[in-house]
């Protein structure tokens, strides 16, 4: 990590008034408005990035693009420059594919990640039977993989890496040990949001054999993880390698909670569905001011 040493000591000589607060903020969601149905998780994708802008932050806004979004009527476009690059996932090479669109009225980019074997089916999690697709793992390490491969080409490094819902759950886990040494992350701090459930069995039998990725191993999840993994499971993983917590359920199961607690991870409580902005742009300060 010596090219990160040497921005940490740079920073702590000349720039630390400056970087004690959370400046620049990176969403990693899993769902958001308008481009899929409204739920709890995609009205607050969509609004805690354009709040916490407002308050003066400087943020990127990455999703899926799940096979369900009107890529005409939402007016997505290929960004051809950051396109091009395969993620190998199970052994198999997958071609990854960035788009573009602008929210107007939020005055927000977001990026979305493509490819046609995870994001063209018209479900999210699940088919139109309700039964939940077998590769969801693999989806969510190819979103994930996608969204830091970006982040490196854009050249721009968040103070905070707030990862939102089941998909973007493994995020903690990669940027912890398997891009620590990037420059673009080695100083981030990453919050993690969890709810009570977002899916109701795993994430199918290829989860574990996809997780090794350069310095990553099955070892860091088999604490908490033992067969395809749970909700519950995979929350303990995002848990287990970020920086801090938040609950985004009013009754959040006490196996989540106490795991989080005995880890003495700093944890932000259900902050309901309004005025909540001012709260989580605190306990992002908080983390910065942790160091």
């Amino acid at each position: 990590m010596q090219f990160c040493e040497k921005i940490r000591n740079f920073a702590n000589e000349k720039l630390k008034p400056r970087l004690m607060k959370a400046n620049k903020v990176l969403f990693i969601t899993t769902e958001m408005i308008p481009y899929v149905a409204e739920s709890p998780l995609s009205i607050k994708g969509q609004q805690l990035p354009q709040l916490i802008q407002e308050m003066g932050h400087e943020i990127r806004t990455f999703s899926p693009n799940w096979g369900i979004i009107n890529e005409r009527r939402n007016q997505l476009h290929e960004v051809i420059r950051l396109s091009g690059m395969n993620i190998i996932i199970d052994d198999t090479d997958h071609p990854l594919l960035i788009k573009v669109a602008s929210l107007q009225n939020a005055r927000m980019q977001i990026y979305f990640i493509d490819n046609d074997d995870y994001f063209t089916r018209k479900g999210i999690v699940a088919d139109e039977t309700g039964k939940e697709y077998h590769d969801n793992g693999e989806r969510s390490i190819f979103y994930v993989r996608g969204v830091l491969e970006t982040m490196k080409k854009l050249r721009w490094i968040p103070d905070i890496i707030h990862c939102q819902g089941w998909a973007s759950a493994i995020a903690p886990l990669l940027i912890k040990r398997a891009y620590q040494d990037e420059p673009s992350f080695c100083d981030s701090k990453v919050v993690v949001s969890v709810s009570a459930s977002e899916f109701k069995t795993d994430l199918g039998d290829s989860f574990q054999r996809s997780v090794p990725f350069r310095d990553i191993t099955t070892k860091d999840i088999s604490d908490v993880c033992t067969g395809n993994c749970t909700y519950t499971e995979l929350a303990k993983i995002a848990i287990k390698f970020a920086d801090g917590v938040v609950f985004e359920s009013k009754r959040m199961p006490s196996e989540i909670t106490t795991y989080a607690k005995t880890l003495g991870k700093p944890t932000l409580a259900y902050q309901g569905e309004e005025n909540y902005a001012e709260a989580y742009s605190a306990f992002y300060d908080s983390l910065m001011d942790a160091d």
